[in-house]
C-alpha cells in the first residue's frame, strides 16, 4: 500500500536529539527552540517566533492576544480544520462562517465585508493547501473596521503573498509542525508577529501565566504567577528533530515540488478531457507544495474513485467536512449569505499522497492509476 503521507526524515534528526538529551534540558525553550524559533525570523523576516505544542495551542494564543471575549464575533471559513474555530470558541467567541472560493479554496474575501458587524473583532483567513488568501483585501477591510487578523497558516510555512511568507501578513500567524506538513516536530507548531507590544503578554501566557522567561533571562529574581497562561511549550526533542528537518528545507521543498509538477503534469489530460480540474495557484502566490489534489464530478465519483485507487493499493483522502454542517458548527457559529461553494466543493476535493520519501515511481503508478479509472 502507498501511504497517504509519512513524517519527512532527512537524517541528522537522530543525532539532534541525542545532542538534546546530553545538554541536560529536555522542557521547554532551550537551545534548539532557539535555533529553531531564529531560523523562522531569517528565513521568513519576522519579529518573534514561539514555537508551541500545536498549531491548535498557536491559534488559541493568537485569540487570547486578540483579547476575544464572549459574545465577540470571528470570520473564517467553513472549510477548515475544527481548531481554527475552537481556540475562538474556547473565549466564547460566536464563529460567523463565510463561503470559499472555488478556485483556491480559500475564504472569499470579496464577501467578508458583508459578514462584519458590530460585535466582529478578527478575521481569521485559512490559508488552503499553501496558497495564500488575497491578503491586500482582507488587511483592508481589518483597518477599515479596526479588526485584528489571525493568519492560520497550518498548510503555509514557506509560502508567500506577494513575496511576504504566509503568518506574517496580519497581526498573528500561527503554523503547524505536525506530521503530516511539510516539515514536522511530530505534534508542534508556532505563533508569528512583529509588533513587539505583544512579547511580554505571549511569554506570560505560553509559560502558564507567570514571568518566567524574564527570570531566565536574568530580569527579576523570581518568577511569579501574572496572569491567565497555560503550557504551551514543546519539548526540546521535538524542537530537536524541526530543527533538522528546518536545516533540510531545500531538499525537502525541491522533493516535494517536484511530487506535486509530476502529478500536474501528467493529470493534466485529464483535466483538458474535464475529467477532473486541478490545483489553482493565483499570479502573486508561491506555494509550498503542501498538498496535491483533484476535484472529481461530485461526491460519487470521488468515493469511487478512492475506493479504486485502494484496491490498487493507494490511499487517497477526501479532507474537511464544513464546520457549519457539523453539530459544533451549529452551535456555535452562523453561516453569513448562502453556501455556494464550501459544500459543494468541499464534497469533489481528493487529496493525493504528498511526502518527502516518496519514490517517484510510486507517484507514476498513481498517475497511471487514475488515469485508467473509468468511473469518472
Amino acid at each position: 500500500m502507498i501511504d497517504f503521507n509519512r513524517p519527512a526524515f532527512t537524517g541528522r534528526e537522530f543525532d539532534y536529539i541525542r545532542d538534546a538529551v546530553q545538554r541536560g534540558m529536555l522542557c521547554g525553550d532551550g537551545e534548539y527552540t532557539k535555533r529553531c524559533s531564529q531560523w523562522m525570523m531569517d528565513k521568513f523576516h519576522v519579529n518573534h517566533v514561539m514555537l508551541t505544542t500545536s498549531c491548535t495551542h498557536a491559534l488559541e494564543m493568537a485569540a487570547h492576544l486578540c483579547d476575544i471575549k464572549p459574545g465577540d464575533e470571528v470570520i473564517m471559513p467553513s472549510y477548515t480544520f475544527v481548531s481554527t474555530a475552537d481556540a475562538f470558541v474556547l473565549k466564547g467567541a460566536k464563529i460567523v462562517f463565510v463561503d470559499i472560493r472555488p478556485d483556491t479554496m480559500n475564504i472569499d474575501e470579496k464577501l467578508i465585508e458583508a459578514a462584519v458587524t458590530e460585535k466582529t473583532k478578527v478575521i481569521v483567513p485559512v490559508h488552503y493547501a499553501g496558497v495564500a488568501c488575497e491578503m491586500d483585501t482582507i488587511m483592508e477591510i481589518a483597518k477599515k473596521y479596526n479588526l485584528k487578523v489571525v493568519e492560520d497558516a497550518a498548510q503555509g510555512v514557506d509560502a508567500c503573498y506577494k513575496g511576504k511568507a504566509l503568518g506574517t501578513i496580519g497581526d498573528f500567524g500561527c503554523y503547524s509542525f505536525h506530521e503530516t506538513k511539510n516539515y514536522t516536530m511530530g505534534e508542534g507548531g508556532a505563533i508569528l508577529f512583529n509588533r513587539d507590544e505583544y512579547v511580554e503578554k505571549a511569554e506570560i501566557l505560553r509559560e502558564k501565566g507567570t514571568d518566567r522567561s524574564k527570570f531566565f533571562r536574568g530580569q527579576v529574581d523570581k518568577y511569579r504567577w501574572m496572569d491567565y497562561g497555560s503550557s504551551y511549550l514543546p519539548s526540546e526533542l521535538n524542537a530537536a528533530y524541526l530543527y533538522a528537518q528546518l536545516e533540510a528545507r531545500d531538499q525537502i521543498f525541491a522533493k516535494r515540488m517536484e511530487i506535486y509538477n509530476y502529478y500536474h503534469k501528467n493529470l493534466a489530460h485529464l483535466a483538458q478531457e474535464g475529467k477532473i480540474e486541478q490545483p489553482y495557484v493565483p499570479e502573486e502566490c508561491s506555494h509550498n507544495a503542501h498538498m496535491y489534489y483533484i476535484k472529481v464530478r461530485d461526491i460519487q465519483v470521488r468515493t469511487r474513485l478512492i475506493a479504486y485507487l485502494r484496491e490498487k493499493g493507494i490511499c487517497s483522502v477526501f479532507h474537511y467536512v464544513p464546520l457549519h454542517s457539523a453539530p459544533a458548527g451549529q452551535k456555535f457559529g452562523r453561516f453569513s449569505g448562502e453556501d455556494v461553494y464550501t459544500t459543494k466543493e468541499s464534497e469533489r476535493l481528493l487529496r493525493l499522497p504528498m511526502f518527502y520519501n516518496l519514490d517517484m515511481e510510486d507517484v507514476k503508478y498513481i498517475t497511471d492509476t487514475i488515469a485508467s479509472f473509468e468511473g469518472f
